[in-house]
């Protein structure tokens, strides 16, 4: 059953091995986090606001036709100041064209620490929509 009182963080995240990493590094941190092995399931799960999500750690590069750049920006319609972490191997070049401000990029390989401070940090400086 979900805990009420913890963020829920949405992870966009292919690699199964990366998902149980950055799903331990999270709730291990106190955060709950949701898993989305696509972009599309992504898109689909933040229109729905199925939950409230408050955080997006997305990897770029996912199997079907989106990618992370893309759920990132479908976010960021849904709330302008929606905190989002991109994880890459291969495109942090594609960073400052692609990415949305205010954002934060991890390369792979990171540590567990890292993608925790980053979340933290997003999550500290966004005002959350409602009463705090």
């Amino acid at each position: 059953m979900a805990n009420p009182e913890l963020p829920i963080v949405l992870i966009v995240e292919d690699d199964i091995a990366i998902q149980a990493l950055v799903d331990e590094a999270l709730s291990e941190a106190g955060f709950e986090a949701a898993i989305a092995a696509s972009a599309e399931e992504a898109v689909t799960l933040l229109k729905g606001q199925v939950a409230n999500y408050r955080a997006l750690v997305t990897d770029i590069t996912l199997k079907g036709t989106m990618n992370g750049w893309q759920v990132a920006k479908a976010a960021r319609e849904i709330d302008p100041a929606f905190p989002i972490v991109y994880m890459t191997g291969a495109a942090a070049g594609d960073w400052p064209s692609h990415g949305v401000p205010n954002s934060i990029l991890l390369e792979k390989p990171f540590a567990a620490a890292q993608l925790v401070t980053a979340v933290s940090q997003l999550l500290n400086t966004s005002t959350p929509t409602g009463d705090s």
